[in-house]
């Protein structure tokens, strides 16, 4: 009982209601339910990525920057990178709310004294629970203004 007081129930809603969003986005797409699975995967690799720490992923990104050939890389990889912003800003506007309201939980977490494993698992229920729901009313909306 003392865990359900200590959680961050605000960032908690707010993560549930941006996963809603993208599942009511994603079923009026009407996507193949092998997409279905691919998105949950991502979300799993995603928040995976993002609450728990890789270390290794700063001990490697120094190399990135070692030589004139790979700084070159990085900044055509960059170029490029921004120019999908610029023609997909509506979805980068969806993906970074997304990503803002994981990053929030993360950090409401981590004030709390959480455990990284505990906050992945919590952050992945409400999440993929988010989706289900965003998904399950828009089913219910389109089934309800199709009969009427």
């Amino acid at each position: 009982m003392l865990i359900l007081k200590r959680l961050p129930w605000l960032s908690l809603l707010l993560l549930l209601f941006t996963y809603t969003t993208l599942g009511w986005v994603l079923y009026n797409a009407n996507i193949q339910p092998y997409v279905w699975v691919l998105v949950v995967l991502a979300i799993l690799v995603f928040v995976g990525g993002l609450t728990i720490p890789w270390s290794k992923i700063a001990d490697y990104s120094i190399s990135f920057f070692a030589s004139n050939v790979r700084s070159f890389g990085v900044a055509v990889l960059g170029a490029f990178l921004f120019f999908l912003i610029l023609a997909w800003f509506r979805q980068f506007l969806d993906i970074l709310v997304i990503t803002a309201a994981v990053i929030l939980v993360k950090i409401d977490f981590q004030a709390a004294g959480f455990k990284e494993g505990l906050t992945f698992w919590i952050t992945n229920i409400f999440s993929l629970t988010g989706l289900g729901l965003g998904a399950l009313a828009a089913k219910v909306v389109s089934d309800y203004i199709t009969v009427s």
